[in-house]
């Protein structure tokens, strides 16, 4: 990241006064920079940089606007510090209300993929205000770096192959047990759906799963949806609709960086992550409309569309998930359209029949600006999924509520977790924020972090 947070600020750091919007008479400035303010149109606009000079020509200070109120979303404009900035060393005038997530949207707003081209070349050091500890905002940051790594590298070099080898970093850093069932070991492990999803490729479907933490503490499960590229099987999708299909492992780049985060805060925790990385391709030996396929439950499942294979790998990887009872399951794909259709790219909608969890949920979005949106699970929509061949359909025939009946699909599948939540993701900025270049996005999981470890911290 071309942002670097220190804890002292030096003599040569230079202040960024925030200004809300209308409120640039009020700013403690000198008035040659309020009046260089007012000549270039600057008035607190939300997200605006506006750097200054002094007497002798050099850069002494800047502007950033916070719009009308100061709050969580405003925090986050704090990344347009890091794109508009001029390089060195900077400080808050006044440090922000919200001065620990004004820190996270800097670090986020330094973000570039730049694996296939150079770098920003950025040299940006951010002295951190008093009374905030910068370890927090470089560990949020960073899992939420990782998953918009593992998204934004296409599939060529993201595959089952190298999700694996990314797994297998990240429990390497963190002292993490590892294990992965690959190819025909899947069904001498009885975990038939993610075969049948993975096995037209040439690159071997697999199931990695991860452990890490006390036996004794609070047991959390994560599953990712890890399908690396999807062609969408023999119900092939369309030449636009495959252009983004390289994030549809964004479910599984999104629990990895989770992971990443709740293993670096050493929390008591006894956690697990759980990704069947598989691409959906299309060969001889590809899965077909029509067949009916018996999943690690037991539960035969009729496949109406091919391009539903999300569900059915994660039906297995909850499945087993279930069996040891943990204290709670988190599972989150890029499942559905009809999320977006109905909630748009940015606030993925979540399913759980817990109440409490879903309050909290909520809140903590709210606290770290961090969106998402609670749905119901109407079970009266379940019947959609009925099949005269099998126990359940992997679609419904009327095209409604995609969202809640991928939801419904997968709750059949988890029976003994005390609690269980689900997220439909996008896992992807289509236009430019200023915490976000467009691209792979971490969603929900700052959320997800926070939650977790106030209920571990409560359970231990």
């Amino acid at each position: 990241m071309p942002i670097e947070l220190t804890v002292r600020q030096s003599k040569q750091s230079r202040p960024i006064t925030l200004v809300r919007k209308g409120k640039l008479r009020g700013a403690k400035v000198e008035a040659s920079a309020r009046r260089w303010a007012e000549q270039n149109g600057f008035n607190g606009q939300a997200g605006r940089v506006l750097a200054y000079a002094d007497a002798d020509g050099d850069v002494a200070g800047a502007f950033m606007g916070i719009g009308d109120i100061e709050g969580p979303d405003t925090a986050l404009l704090s990344g347009s510090l890091a794109r508009d900035l001029p390089d060195g060393q900077w400080h808050f005038a006044v440090p922000p209300a919200h001065a620990e997530l004004a820190l996270i949207g800097l670090l986020l707003g330094g973000y570039r993929f730049d694996r296939y081209g150079a770098s920003s070349g950025r040299d940006i050091r951010f002295a951190v205000p008093q009374g905030t500890a910068g370890a927090e905002p470089e560990r949020i940051a960073a899992g939420s770096t990782l998953a918009r790594d593992l998204i934004n590298t296409p599939a060529n070099d993201m595959g089952p192959d190298q999700l694996e080898q990314a797994a297998r970093t990240i429990a390497q850093t963190h002292k993490a047990s590892i294990t992965v069932t690959k190819g025909d070991s899947l069904l001498k492990q009885n975990l038939p759906m993610i075969h049948a999803v993975g096995r037209a490729s040439n690159s071997a479907p697999r199931l990695i799963d991860m452990r890490w933490g006390p036996k004794n503490a609070p047991k959390v499960t994560l599953v990712g949806k890890g399908v690396c590229f999807d062609t969408g099987g023999l119900d092939i999708k369309t030449a636009s609709g495959m252009l983004l299909m390289k994030k549809d492992m964004g479910g599984a780049a999104n629990v990895l960086g989770l992971a990443s985060m709740l293993m670096a805060s050493k929390s008591e925790l006894q956690l697990r992550v759980l990704v069947p990385a598989v691409e959906n391709a299309i060969s001889g030996s590809a899965f077909r409309p029509g067949d009916v396929l018996t999943s690690r439950q037991g539960i035969t499942v009729e496949i109406g569309n091919t391009d539903a294979e999300g569900r059915l790998v994660l039906a297995d990887a909850l499945t087993l998930a279930d069996e040891e009872d943990p204290h709670l399951i988190v599972d989150m794909a890029t499942l559905t359209g009809a999320a977006r259709v109905a909630l748009g790219p940015d606030v993925p909608p979540f399913f759980t029949d817990d109440d409490a969890l879903a309050a909290e949920l909520s809140g903590a979005s709210q606290e770290l600006a961090d969106p998402m949106w609670r749905l119901p699970l109407w079970h009266a929509y379940a019947k959609g999924l009925s099949s005269k061949v099998a126990d359940i359909n992997n679609v419904t025939t009327n095209g409604f509520a995609g969202s809640i009946t991928a939801a419904l699909f997968l709750s059949r599948f988890v029976k003994n977790a005390a609690s269980w939540v689900h997220f439909d993701i996008y896992g992807w900025n289509p236009v430019a924020k200023p915490h976000a270049p467009v691209g792979g996005e971490a969603q929900c999981i700052r959320t997800l972090d926070r939650v977790i470890r106030r209920r571990a911290s409560k359970q231990s």
